[in-house]
């Protein structure tokens, strides 16, 4: 058996709102632009994608599954994505070396240290 990573869904209520602000913040192309399932992928024929999906109810935990990143330079980063419309977020993470911020609807992700070469 073959298995290929398609995408990784992420509920919302706005799908476009939503996709439309990770596709800026990750400088990925907008593959599906429909209301209740928006994908964006790195490119048009580059696999995994995200696809934004509408459910009823609003988020009110902590996501069990999140999305972690390593930038070239971890503060310049962060205060782009925040510039965007992210925030911090506190999950109890302590002092550790990653920001966690959430997106606009409060998915956490993070933001790793600066690559190290």
């Amino acid at each position: 058996m073959t298995l290929e990573w398609e995408q990784v869904i992420v509920d919302c209520a706005d799908p476009v709102a939503l996709g439309r602000w990770w596709a800026e913040a990750l400088g990925w192309v907008v593959v599906n632009d429909a209301a209740d399932e928006f994908e964006i992928r790195p490119a048009p024929d580059r696999l995994p994608g995200l696809l934004f999906g509408t459910v009823p109810e609003a988020k009110t935990v902590k996501n069990r599954l999140h999305l972690d990143f390593r930038p070239e330079d971890q503060r310049a980063e962060i205060e782009r994505l925040l510039a965007l419309g992210a925030r911090h977020a506190d999950v109890g993470q302590g002092e550790v070396s990653w920001v966690t911020l959430a997106d606009p609807e409060g998915n956490e992700f993070c933001v790793l240290s600066d690559r190290r070469t």
